[in-house]
């Protein structure tokens, strides 16, 4: 494959769009820059419509001159074809266009990604030069929505991280797997909203538990060590702990516990919000779940305090181990609760969309060729 490389696509808003893409995408511009192309929102390159001017043939000659190939795509631009997804789609949907000239982009996207199936060992393994962000704004749900490599048609899409589960990525063991789309808007709108939606939101409410009860294990590991330190009257290799090492040894262990119990404070309040006891085998655990909502709204305004910088350390450790230890005593109630209950559900697509094909009227016309 040639450094330097331009895909030609039809956009219904911006006629011929030009995508550079390789090590050298900068010979790219330069040739499109040169055959007349505008750069444009997030760096697609567009003929402006009426141009008459400029044919593909002539960029085609001059992109030989900066040493580019130029190839033309059998499908839309991208972001027509997210667009029209984006308007299918129940609720509030935005769609936007990422590009990934430089190999090193998309390498650069793939611990993003959270994924267990194809889109993320496409990522890794095939080179997709652009993409199309899809965003619920309401939901506050990015997906990913690329070309299938190897097909004419089909597209993929699949989620990036959700907050709080950036150090998972791709490989997370509870990732949603990322769903072939077909052509047609509708359909494609369809099976999201129908299949992967749900699977999404499933597997974060699945991620957030895990996360709650990992967070709550070690807090309880070393605290019950911090206990048998303080029994004994000596470290764990059995050196004497006098009065002032005691005293350091409780400052460690309450920032230790303070930095665990970060995740619950991430967590804990959308599963708390779908917690149904009522509805359980366990209804008493409703009193608990107070509780534990009192813990991590005073919590929750302690880290303000924190971050902006209105408490002091000492008082912050004070004031955060009463949460915390409420949380060690009433934990397991959430997580049992947890485990039993279900997101909340999406809006769904009030009646069938019409099929019309996404890469219908795909390849561009040369002007004069």
């Amino acid at each position: 494959m040639a450094e330097a490389q331009i895909i030609l696509s039809h956009s219904r808003e911006s006629g011929i769009v030009g995508l550079a893409s390789g090590e050298q995408y900068k010979w790219a511009h330069t040739a499109l820059a040169e055959s007349g192309f505008q750069r444009g929102e997030a760096g697609a390159w567009h003929l402006p419509v009426g141009d008459t001017g400029t044919t593909v043939l002539d960029l085609v000659r001059c992109a030989q001159r900066h040493r580019t190939s130029v190839h033309t795509s059998s499908r839309r631009f991208i972001g027509d074809v997210a667009s029209d997804l984006a308007r299918q789609l129940p609720g509030r949907w935005e769609a936007s266009v990422e590009l990934y000239s430089h190999p090193a982009w998309q390498e650069d996207l793939v611990p993003w990604i959270w994924d267990g199936g194809e889109l993320g060992r496409a990522l890794q393994n095939e080179r997709i030069p652009y993409a199309a962000i899809l965003t619920d704004t309401v939901h506050d749900t990015t997906l990913l929505f690329v070309e299938r490599p190897g097909s004419h048609l089909d597209y993929l899409v699949g989620a990036f991280a959700p907050e709080g589960f950036e150090e998972g990525g791709y490989g997370d063991p509870h990732a949603p797997h990322s769903i072939v789309l077909p052509p047609y808007p509708g359909r494609a709108a369809q099976a999201l909203t129908d299949r992967y939606l749900p699977a999404y939101d499933r597997a974060v409410h699945a991620r957030r538990t895990a996360a709650i009860a990992a967070a709550l294990d070690e807090i309880r590991s070393e605290y019950e060590t911090w206990q048998a330190m303080v029994a004994s009257g000596r470290y764990s290799d059995a050196t004497p702990l006098d009065a002032a090492a005691l005293g350091t040894a409780v400052e460690e262990f309450l920032d230790q516990s303070w930095h665990r119990f970060l995740p619950v404070l991430d967590h804990a309040p959308a599963l708390l919000n779908e917690c149904r006891p009522a509805r359980s085998p366990w209804p008493e655990d409703a009193a608990a779940l107070s509780r534990l909502t009192d813990a991590v709204l005073d919590a929750r305004a302690l880290l303000e305090g924190v971050l902006q910088r209105s408490l002091t350390l000492q008082e912050r450790r004070a004031r955060a181990w009463p949460a915390i230890e409420t949380w060690l005593t009433d934990g397991e109630r959430l997580l049992r609760q947890a485990r039993l209950s279900a997101p909340h559900p999406r809006p769904a697509l009030p009646v069938a969309a019409p099929a019309r094909s996404l890469t219908a009227g795909a390849r561009p016309a040369p002007h004069g060729h």
